[in-house]
């Protein structure tokens, strides 16, 4: 009886490995990522690829195509061309925009083409089979917190928000509700920095140049902190006492755990969710099983305590 439970067992197990292959040969997933204009998308550019690479070796006969594109035009044109071109029937998107790619990738799910979109969230959740991300209201909500108690709840700060996108919105909606019921905080102005660092240098002249005393930054972008912090040492300005970026930039976690006395703390938010996302949606696709509707990866609050856990010297990004 039981070398016949074995067999059975046996043949299950080989069934499933040979369902599971099947699966894989029918798989073409692309990728679509913003090029690596900045550190956190140079980050997002290693891991799709580095995931790319360990999904079709995993999976023989998965076929992973990975695309970056420079601007919300080309990469609207990049997926309808890798459906026509790649026959993809799997799409991951990291949207550079979330309206103005909400169409073309509904355009694709219509036509039965599996979408998890990344980071960015679309602006009709119709569009996607699936959502993963980095936990947005949580990113502004940790750093607003941190903000009001190493300012012991008062002072003038400004604001860097990054591009007009569904989790820009969630992070600094969060921030400004915390900000909004400490009534010793007062924002002087918000501005988009486009998650660049030339740009925030820029609205961060503008801020020096209009605001004549500054307490603190919410650069909520370690690529934006670094063109706040240039625009700042040019100004030869000493008041700013804060200056919190965000997503666990290696230089940035050096900063806090070197003991810099204006940047004390940062907030996870890691471009690796990209691999995270693919592992997902080709485990879903290859074996058949169901993909949460949306997975939520936590946003951490960096300080001098644990900075170490959260320092990758060798990472990219």
């Amino acid at each position: 009886m039981k070398t016949i439970v074995r067999k059975l067992l046996l043949a299950s197990a080989l069934a499933a490995s040979t369902f599971a292959f099947a699966q894989a040969d029918k798989v073409v997933m692309g990728v679509s990522i913003p090029a690596a204009t900045h550190g956190w998308t140079g980050g997002v550019v290693y891991w799709a690829n580095h995931t790319k690479t360990e999904l079709e070796k995993q999976y023989p006969g998965i076929k992973v195509v990975v695309k970056t594109a420079g601007s919300t035009a080309e990469q609207a044109n990049q997926i309808q061309d890798m459906h026509t071109v790649n026959k993809i029937n799997t799409l991951v998107i990291l949207p550079m925009e979330s309206a103005p790619l909400t169409q073309p990738v509904m355009q694709l799910k219509n036509k039965d083409v599996f979408v998890t979109v990344v980071d960015r969230g679309l602006t009709d959740t119709n569009a996607q089979s699936a959502y993963v991300a980095g936990d947005n209201p949580g990113f502004g909500k940790v750093s607003a917190e941190y903000m009001v108690k190493a300012m012991g709840g008062k002072g003038d700060l400004v604001i860097l928000r990054g591009m007009p996108t569904v989790i820009d919105n969630e992070r600094v909606d969060s921030f400004n509700a915390v900000i909004k019921a400490n009534p010793g905080m007062k924002v002087l102005d918000a501005k988009f920095g486009n998650w660049n660092r030339d740009d925030a240098f820029k609205v961060m002249q503008d801020y020096l140049t209009r605001f004549k005393k500054i307490d603190a930054v919410w650069a909520s972008d370690d690529d934006m902190a670094v063109g706040v912090q240039k625009a700042i040492q040019q100004a030869k300005r000493t008041d700013i006492k804060l200056v919190i970026g965000g997503a666990g930039s290696k230089d940035y976690v050096k900063k806090v755990m070197d003991g810099d006395p204006i940047v004390t703390a940062n907030v996870t938010y890691a471009p690796s969710m990209i691999a995270d996302a693919m592992k997902l949606t080709a485990e879903s696709r290859v074996k058949g099983s169901k993909m949460p509707a949306t997975t939520i990866i936590p946003s951490i609050l960096i300080t001098k305590e644990n900075a170490a856990k959260f320092y990758f010297k060798d990472s990219p990004y």
